[in-house]
Parts: structure tokens; sequence; C-alpha cells
């Protein structure tokens, strides 16, 4: 916390930090993974680097370095003596004066790691889940800077998400401004049609996903045909295949949109490849895209 390793229970801020009132945070999810060849961090380099990205946005100056932060993440898993870890990485103002304006407040550093398992449930990875459209929409670009990964964007993803548990669904799919598919409440999403995957654009407000530059980047390798386009919510009903990525959802199929089952209700042959290939690097070690930080 600010440059220092604290006890977790004297983690603490006061209670008019700027960041309690109006939401002033930016933060980063990033996986610790035990593989075969020993423990490692997925894309470390890239997340920071987006964090930064999403700081800038706002005018909040991290007063630490990249290659600061890289390092501190690096000690403070070691610390804590763990083999496999959910890293969050969170910047945020502090306390100085309250107010909307936000740049008299301290910029404060905060690093934790925890074990994490499955985001959303045991057999997620392997079944699907089923999700709902959700009646919340994603806010435009000329509302709040959906590229910045920021705190207060995740007051639309707690609607989404709330409503879609509330209704017994596993996640929520929100629709953009214009009523084209966006994203689920925390993850991007990936449709397959007749061998095509399709994906919205950064355009429609979704957050520009590491995980989702990754499947990108092994489909293509598979020569597998991506097209980024405004998609309609219909679409997605006569799909073959749905998945979802994230760091924390990492490849999660989707067996059912607003219980309209998808093809035959099991994870289909392209969503199992790009598994395959993801977890080849998070679980084998294959550090072949030097996507792999080794503790």
């Amino acid at each position: 916390m600010n440059g220092n390793l604290i006890a977790w229970e004297k983690a603490n801020i006061h209670v008019l930090s700027h960041v309690v009132h109006y939401g002033s945070s930016w933060f980063e999810g990033i996986r610790c993974y035990k593989t075969k060849k020993g423990s490692a961090i997925f894309q470390l380099q890239t997340h920071l680097e987006r964090l930064y990205e999403s700081t800038k946005i706002y005018r909040a100056e991290i007063p630490y370095s990249i290659d600061q932060l890289f390092d501190a993440v690096i000690k403070l898993i070691k610390a804590n003596k763990l083999e496999s870890c959910y890293i969050r990485l969170v910047v945020f103002r502090g306390f100085s004066e309250l107010g909307v304006y936000p740049l008299k407040c301290p910029v404060e550093t905060v690093i934790a790691v925890w074990e994490w398992g499955s985001y959303l449930g045991k057999d997620s990875i392997d079944n699907g889940i089923d999700i709902m459209t959700s009646s919340w929409r994603r806010f435009s670009g000329s509302t709040l800077p959906g590229m910045s990964k920021a705190g207060g964007n995740y007051m639309n993803a707690q609607l989404i998400k709330m409503e879609a548990i509330e209704n017994g669904y596993a996640e929520g799919l929100v629709l953009d401004v214009n009523g084209n598919i966006c994203e689920g409440s925390g993850e991007n999403i990936f449709i397959v049609k007749k061998g095509v995957l399709y994906t919205p654009p950064l355009s429609s407000g979704i957050l520009p996903g590491i995980t989702r530059s990754v499947v990108q980047q092994l489909a293509f390798d598979e020569g597998i045909k991506i097209r980024e386009e405004n998609i309609p919510r219909e679409f997605i009903y006569t799909a073959d295949e749905v998945f979802f990525t994230g760091t924390a959802a990492e490849i999660t199929p989707v067996k059912s949109v607003d219980r309209i089952r998808i093809a035959n209700g099991k994870p289909g042959a392209l969503t199992r490849l790009i598994q395959s290939r993801f977890f080849d690097i998070t679980g084998n070690g294959n550090n072949t895209y030097q996507w792999l930080t080794w503790l």
C-alpha cells in the first residue's frame, strides 16, 4: 500500500477519501497460475500498461513507474508464499478536500493478492452457463469512457449482475446504446457462426479486454476468421457457439441466452479449441507468446 507491505487488516483509507464519494478509482485484475513449469503471472506487463492508460484518461498520475509496480507484484506474491492467486491493483484518489473536483486529492496505489477459484461457478468452464439480456444498457463513450477500467463504471456492471443473479442466471448480457450486443457485466463476448468468430468493436463501449486480445491472437494463429463488428441482439440466438472471456472468467462457454439454447446446449468445438490453447499456456506453462512472467 503506497510502497509498503502492510497486513491485510490494516489496509484502510479515510472515509472522506475522494474515491468513497465520487468513485474515482482504476483497477486491474490479474492471475498468477501454478503451471506445470512453475508459478507464473499472466500478461502482467499488458495489465500494467492498461492501468496507466485508464488513469491517464482521468488525469490521475500514478506515483510509481510500471517497472516499480511490476516488481512490487512479484514481491507481494512471494511475501504471501502463494503459488497461484488473483492479483488486484487499485489506484484511487484519497483524502485532501471534499468536492467533485479531484486534482487536489492524492493518488494512492494498492496491490492485494489472494487465492481465488472459478469466477462464474465451479463447473462453468466445463459445462457453460445460462445468461440473460439485461434491461440495463452500457453507457456511450460520450457519457463515460469505457476504455478506462474505472471503478465508477462498475455501478452499471453491478446493476447488470444483480438483475441476472436475482432472476436465476449466472451472468447478464448487456447491449450498447444502439441495442447491439456489447459484453457481460465484467466479460467480453465472442459468438461463433459458421466457423467465423464475431466480437463487438471497441466503439460499442466495451472494455478492451486483455483476454479478449489473447483469444483473437490464438484464433488468428489457428486460421479462424475473426470479425469485429456491430452485432444485433437476435444474432446471438442463432449462434453455433457463444463464450465469455476475461481474467476472472477465463474462457467460459454460454449454453443459453434468455432461455434460448445455443446449438445443443454444450460447449462447441471452436470454444474447446480456444480453451485448450489458453489452458496450455496457463496450465502447462507454454510460453511461446512470452505472456508469462515467472516467479
